[in-house]
């Protein structure tokens, strides 16, 4: 009976600590996205710069669903009944869902941040020689 405690107990703080970490992601992810979307808005008034932000804060999303379902998962490992199973699915449907739809807004966002860099022309990273136009090496 003492093992059969210890595990509850043991599994309950594991729960906990992935629950908690998954939760941090999240909150860590959005206060950055926040922070980054009012400095980049006041620099900048062009719609195309929050796109990366967008990015990153569905990269964290999706890392902090991934724990949350981890915890759902571990919660029901040790003595799972037919209720717990079921809730289980039902969660783990929901946000596998979200994560199937994050992913492919996140694909679908960096082909467009790659599309638009490709579409514009890169400044010249070495800066031309008195001024000509080449800015190659001469001869």
């Amino acid at each position: 009976m003492r093992v059969d405690e210890l595990l509850r107990h043991g599994d309950t703080v594991v729960v906990g600590v992935v629950e908690t970490f998954g939760a941090t992601v999240i909150v860590v992810g959005a206060l950055w996205a926040a922070l980054r979307f009012v400095v980049e808005g006041l620099r900048h008034r062009s719609a195309a710069v929050f796109t990366p932000i967008r990015l990153s804060l569905g990269r964290f999303l999706t890392l902090g669903l991934e724990f949350q379902l981890a915890a759902d998962i571990l919660r029901t490992a040790v003595s799972p009944t037919f209720a717990q199973l079921g809730q289980l699915a039902a969660i783990a449907t929901i946000r596998t869902a979200l994560n199937v739809v994050l992913r492919r807004e996140i694909a679908q966002e960096q082909r467009q941040v790659t599309a638009d860099a490709g579409g514009r022309p890169q400044p010249d990273p070495q800066p031309t020689p008195t001024g000509a136009a080449g800015g190659g090496s001469p001869g």
